[in-house]
């Protein structure tokens, strides 16, 4: 059989597999791998460097599907590979607990690089890839050795490019420079709704590109041999990331429905299967069916790959024994060491006896961790000054110094968050952002699926509560606290004051299977006393009791987190003067709290305890889950209003006096 000949066959396979998954499963998008299965077998065979057999190979290519309903493109490209995802996966497509969900999801099965889907993600996803290879390069790369030098590739759709979160990625990959980047552009001119001139022909979006500073191909998607010198074109270009533009036909093989809207997001039937396999000469063929020639080649490719990433981790071990620092280094950027007494080196970065912000003190902690881990690194997305992040020493990250451990995304909240998880799941790296916590709103869409992909992100929220101040309701976070907890595997932590906020920053740095949210006051607290109150390391546990009731088991139970827990301690000692017996717990995270055991739970809000205050500068809904039947919630039911601090905690009602009312009526005093 011909080189060509064997290429069709193999295009012709990706199709139909692809094809007949969506039709078995009565649901999918069919149209887009069957119209990039040319584009995707090119670059499968002839460029993408792989290793089934070492599916995190650190110096891989990265393959990410933007487009993420095209899925099936992906598990019959992975299936072919000769990846752990059988025929049986393939013929599971969409089902429950199958490994070929309906949209890609992080190493499920391996190989799938990221969770893609919500259109404009993977692009923002695959830049943080590339950000975190030229970091990588930068840092361990030799004359003599190069680790790190492979390329980051992503197919991205009409619907991608239309997502503003796209935009602000290319924006920043442009400014930039990421070489290692080149992206393929299925242009279908087709979306849900019918052909893409209802909302998006009038604009050239290789124009846009270029004013982004990216460089810019146009292909026929079914001319392999096109879409090859384009690919060999782009990598020759260094100094910045690249497009492909490729002119598709959706569905391309379907007799009567290649090109059209029916062929998106639905199967094509079994009639117009049948006469798309008859189109191409699969009409004999048993469903699933796959030719042994189209396995062969696969395998072979496999086999000529896994010799290239066998010298890898050969020439890993002369790299180590030639630059013994260096390799060090790396060993401490994949197994970190972690000193006993990190906890103690955060406390003490952090200690005083006056009042300061938690923005201010995770500060302070966050250079601890800046020495501790060499690996750590991300930046603000313009807001550095006041959210207190800057590495203090390290240069920032650009063009010419990729080694840089300060980034600088701009006013770019939501390409920050998809940034930071590509280079999260690139792997090696401890990364975070920070941002005013009413901003992670323009970023939640990212945050929910670091929580899905399981990416360990930190995200420095400052600027926590209505106690912004004089900025407003449209800088003084409400309902925020209460909609991050909603979120599934994100842990949300209100320090309350700075003890707490250093041991936060312990929780966050050695978290390695999901997202913490740390969200920090603008506003100067006080520093507990922790020789009067229990220590601080009880933040790691989500909720501890703080201060013990005086003179027996206590009555009531106050409950509160960030600035407001030095209002229930006020309230409590003022209370026990009364006679009153008050516990005063401080819950800076819910997650950590649900994660302990039943009698640890109940140890710190025993069940019998049913009078209980509960203090939050946010919104209430939500706090019944502690609170009970019988408790009171002191929280916002509204925006926030313009105004100074005190006036503010006043009009709002968070003052040490509203909590001793609000005991004092439980109570029946």
């Amino acid at each position: 059989m011909s080189d060509q000949s064997l290429d069709q066959l193999a295009v012709n396979t990706i199709k139909i597999l692809s094809a007949e998954a969506v039709q078995k499963a009565n649901s999918g998008h069919p149209g887009m791998p069957m119209g990039m299965a040319d584009v995707a077998f090119v670059l499968w065979s002839r460029f993408l460097r792989y290793d089934p057999r070492h599916p995190d190979w650190p110096n891989r290519d990265r393959f990410v599907l933007s487009a993420g309903h095209g899925s099936m493109l992906l598990y019959s490209l992975l299936h072919l590979a000769g990846y752990k995802l059988s025929m049986d996966d393939i013929r599971s497509f969409r089902q429950l607990g199958s490994v070929t969900p309906g949209h890609p999801e992080y190493w499920r099965p391996a190989g799938v690089e990221t969770t893609t889907g919500p259109l404009g993600q993977g692009f923002g996803n695959a830049v943080g890839m590339a950000i975190a290879k030229r970091f990588m390069a930068a840092t361990f790369n030799t004359p003599d050795f190069r680790l790190y030098d492979h390329k980051i590739y992503a197919i991205v759709s009409d619907g991608d490019l239309m997502e503003g979160v796209a935009s602000e990625a290319a924006s920043l990959a442009g400014h930039l420079g990421l070489g290692d980047i080149i992206y393929f552009y299925d242009s279908n001119h087709i979306t849900i709704e019918g052909d893409t001139a209802l909302a998006f022909d009038t604009e050239d979006v290789l124009k846009r590109f270029e004013a982004y500073r990216w460089h810019t191909q146009e292909v026929n998607g079914h001319d392999r041999e096109a879409v090859a010198r384009a690919i060999k074109a782009a990598a020759a270009v260094e100094d910045r990331p690249s497009i492909i533009k490729c002119n598709t036909t959706i569905g391309m093989g379907s007799p009567n429905m290649a090109g059209t809207a029916e062929i998106h997001g639905a199967p094509m039937g079994e009639e117009e299967l049948a006469l798309t396999k008859k189109a191409i000469g699969w009409e004999d063929k048993p469903e699933f069916y796959v030719p042994q020639e189209v396995y062969g080649f696969f395998a072979a490719r496999a086999a000529e790959l896994g010799k290239a990433c066998d010298n890898w981790h050969s020439t890993l071990k002369d790299y180590k024994q030639k630059h013994p620092v260096k390799g060090a280094l790396f060993d401490q950027f994949y197994n970190p060491h972690v000193p006993e007494n990190l906890t103690e080196q955060l406390l003490k970065a952090v200690a005083g006896d006056k009042p300061v912000a938690t923005r201010s003190s995770a500060g302070k902690a966050e250079q601890v961790i800046a020495k501790v881990f060499p690996n750590f690194l991300g930046g603000s997305a313009d807001l550095a000054p006041s959210t207190k992040t800057l590495i203090s020493g390290e240069n920032d990250h650009s063009r010419d110094c990729p080694a840089g451990r300060n980034f600088r995304f701009g006013v770019r909240e939501h390409a920050m968050g998809t940034i930071l998880n590509g280079m999260a799941l690139y792997g090696g790296l401890k990364v975070f952002g920070a941002t005013f916590f009413v901003f992670s709103d323009y970023m939640r869409p990212s945050i929910r699926l670091a929580a899905l992909n399981r990416a360990p992100v930190s995200y420095v929220f400052t600027h926590d509560s209505i106690f912004v101040g004089e900025d407003g309701p449209t800088h003084q976070p409400s309902e925020q606290t209460m909609s991050l907890r909603v979120i599934p595997n994100l842990v949300v932590i209100r320090p309350s004051d700075a003890t707490e906020s250093a041991v936060a920053w312990e929780v966050a740095a050695l978290t390695k299977d999901r997202p913490v949210a740390m969200l920090l006051t603008r506003q100067n607290i006080p520093i507990l006393d922790r020789k009067k109150y229990a220590d601080a390391r009880g933040l790691k546990k989500g909720a501890y009791v703080i201060s013990e009731a005086e003179g027996g088991d206590p009555q009531l139970i106050i409950i509160a987190t960030g600035s407001e827990v030095y209002l229930a301690l006020e309230a409590q000692e003022i209370l026990q003067k009364e006679g009153c017996r008050v516990r005063v717990v401080s819950m800076p995270s819910w997650e950590l709290f649900e994660e302990q055991s039943e009698d640890y739970k109940k140890s710190v809000l025993p069940p019998e305890i049913k009078k209980r205050v509960v203090v939050e500068a946010g919104q209430a809904l939500g706090w019944e889950r502690y609170a009970g039947d019988e408790g009171l919630i002191l929280g916002l039911h509204t925006f926030g209003e313009s105004g100074p601090l005190k006036e503010l905690a006043e009009h709002f009602g968070f003052t040490t006096q509203k909590v001793i009312e609000a005991a004092r009526k439980l109570l029946g005093l």
